[in-house]
């Protein structure tokens, strides 16, 4: 049953402070238009941009996400989205573990395959998360695929692309009083990803970061050590490591925290079984 008291009160103060608004916007545009012949200004529009303005300081969950989304779209333009489902739902299929012991397992992941040779990974907001087939095909065995996933993930968890856009966006000079434009946060963001490394503060924080989840998930943290000292003897640097600080002080630091919390599992640590996977996917 309707509370007919309770809608008219609503009613009455959405009144109350609504039309007046509307009628003095209404009368400044007038005012404006009558003054500055040649220049009228609309003002109306002014009242609803600000669906359109993001405060990267205070953003929601929700917001991250949507705005991530709107990242994905633009970034599938300048990426190879693979269209292996099998190599993607095995992806999905670790990231999905991954995500259940993560610090924030209520962000809805994304996970995808990038078709690209250059051992690389990287992510977005709100949990969109990429990998490179190059990557997929150097690990040597599913836990180090994932350790990877989780360092990933780890920048999620801190938010590190959100803080980078917002340092960006201020420096540039592009952030106003009321915030950001979402067209304009979109484009920092895609540019950030593909083309900044992350802060050294970052990258430790994400590694220790994705250590947690990564041995939380059952799967043996060595992986994620293993994993970065193959890469550090390439004669080039691969881009996943191509960032300060050095891939061998990110070992040291990684190694100290396992030797804090030793872990007996050899999960994931099967590579035949890992090179058979990816074989059959890559077919």
């Amino acid at each position: 049953m309707i509370n007919w008291n309770r809608f008219l009160a609503s009613y009455r103060l959405r009144r109350r402070w609504f039309y007046p608004l509307i009628s003095l916007t209404v009368a400044l545009s007038l005012c404006l238009s009558t003054s500055l012949p040649g220049r009228a200004i609309d003002l109306l529009p002014l009242l609803f941009q600000g669906a359109q303005i993001l405060q990267l300081s205070n953003m929601s969950d929700r917001q991250e996400v949507e705005l991530g989304k709107q990242m994905n779209d633009e970034l599938r333009q300048e990426v190879r989205i693979s269209r292996n489902q099998q190599l993607t739902s095995y992806v999905e299929q670790i990231g999905r573990r991954l995500a259940t012991n993560s610090d924030r397992p209520n962000i809805p992941y994304t996970f995808q395959v990038v078709e690209d040779d250059s051992v690389n990974a990287f992510a977005t907001l709100g949990g969109f998360l990429y990998v490179n087939t190059g990557l997929i095909k150097t690990a040597d065995n599913e836990a180090e695929l994932a350790s990877v996933i989780g360092h990933e993930m780890g920048h999620v968890e801190g938010k590190h692309l959100l803080k980078q856009m917002r340092q960006r966006a201020i420096a540039s000079g592009v952030a106003t009083a009321a915030g950001l434009d979402r067209n304009k946060a979109v484009g920092i963001g895609v540019d950030l990803a593909l083309n900044r490394p992350r802060s050294r503060q970052d990258e430790y924080d994400a590694d220790t970061r994705g250590l947690r989840t990564l041995t939380r998930a059952g799967y043996s943290p060595s992986a994620m050590v293993s994993f970065m000292k193959k890469l550090q003897g390439k004669s080039s640097i691969p881009t996943f490591l191509s960032t300060h600080p050095g891939a061998s002080d990110r070992v040291k630091a990684l190694q100290r925290q396992i030797d804090l919390q030793p872990s007996k599992s050899n999960f994931g640590l099967d590579n035949a079984a890992y090179r058979a996977n990816i074989r059959a996917f890559l077919q």
